[in-house]
């Protein structure tokens, strides 16, 4: 798949963010403390591993278990965000559980992208959970800065966050996978 395609269908996966957030909150509600925020991460995570994926399997391959790498990822930092910042909705608590978040699902993406780089590619992947960590307290903020109601304890980021995050994230990948044959 060529660059400028995957880069496309990789922001168009931002889709699974408010996908994911209001499956979570018609089946979990608020996140209210690590329970709703790790059932309710599992849940969103799930979403958008799977927009991604989609996304994904056409740079890389057959990526098995971005789904439920992401979600596990995803329910493990919700969680702990919510139990660091009493599921605070201030833009303080919104970018800790932030990073929390986009480290977890960093780190979990990562280990499944390390079996499909080339070995030459293992040490320069270690920039996949930093990007990612960076890129979710931001949608965060983007989400904050337009006027959503995060007093409201979405599990994620709004539509205006996503497109954010997928731009910065869609970036990353592809010049992580930009030498990588399809297996």
């Amino acid at each position: 798949m060529s660059g400028g395609r995957f880069f496309f269908y990789w922001t168009f996966a931002f889709l699974g963010f408010p996908l994911g957030g209001l499956v979570a909150i018609l089946l979990v509600g608020s996140v209210e403390g690590f329970l709703s925020g790790a059932l309710g991460g599992v849940l969103a995570g799930s979403v958008i591993g799977a927009a991604q994926w989609l996304a994904l399997r056409g740079r890389v391959g057959n990526i098995g278990g971005w789904i439920p790498a992401t979600a596990l990822g995803l329910g493990v930092g919700e969680g702990v965000g919510a139990a660091l910042t009493g599921a605070g909705t201030s833009i303080g608590a919104l970018l800790v559980a932030g990073v929390s978040s986009g480290l977890a699902v960093g780190i979990s993406q990562w280990i499944l992208l390390r079996r499909h780089a080339p070995a030459a590619d293992h040490a320069i992947l270690l920039v996949w959970p930093a990007v990612v960590a960076m890129a979710w307290p931001l949608g965060w903020t983007v989400t904050w800065a337009v006027g959503v109601d995060v007093e409201r304890g979405y599990t994620v980021f709004g539509a205006s966050g996503a497109l954010v995050f997928a731009a910065i994230t869609g970036t990353a990948m592809l010049l992580l996978t930009r030498r990588w044959s399809r297996p």
